[in-house]
């Protein structure tokens, strides 16, 4: 997936910030770069599964790629944004809603491809890369791969080492993310 570099991203933040788009939508592309998901999983966010008291947001197996229960920790960033889009969708299901009927349905998961076109990013960024980009950067910083790979809900290919190794890493991920 066409992703950008470490040091690009500030110019990047910064195109985003003066993007004339609507607020949701800028908002679930720092969603999805500071939760590490898949734009489906990002825009598909529930208030129900936001757990505010413990800031973690459980997504059901049913919802996931590899059909496993996946928890994020929440930073102060990523908090931030559910108290921006609670006015905006709090009675509504889906804390991404669709900006178009039925606003029942969450948002379309290719909207931040096309903002991110639009923003002058064709062809060197797409949504699914930033989790290429978090997976750098952190690598980068020597995040230990076990845990950024948890963070991105990926599975370990070794069947054996997958059999034997249950562990989230929930409490390393918090520290990470909040990195």
């Amino acid at each position: 997936m066409p992703t950008i570099n470490a040091q690009d991203l500030p110019e990047f933040m910064q195109s985003l910030a003066m993007a004339r788009i609507e607020l949701q939508t800028r908002c679930v592309i720092e969603w999805q770069l500071l939760t590490m998901t898949r734009p489906n999983e990002a825009v598909g966010a529930k208030w129900q599964e936001i757990d505010f008291d413990n800031c973690l947001w459980i997504i059901p197996a049913e919802k996931m790629k590899m059909r496993r229960e996946h928890t994020i920790t929440l930073n102060k960033q990523a908090m931030a944004i559910l108290s921006i889009m609670k006015p905006i969708s709090e009675h509504r299901e889906h804390i991404f809603p669709s900006m178009k009927p039925p606003y029942s349905t969450p948002m379309n998961s290719q909207t931040a491809n096309m903002v991110i076109k639009r923003m002058g990013y064709k062809d060197k960024l797409v949504a699914h890369g930033l989790r290429a980009l978090a997976s750098t950067v952190l690598n980068e910083q020597g995040f230990d791969p076990n845990i950024i790979e948890a963070a991105l809900a990926h599975v370990d290919t070794n069947s054996v080492r997958r059999a034997y190794n249950r562990a989230t890493y929930l409490e390393q991920r918090r520290i990470m993310l909040d990195w």
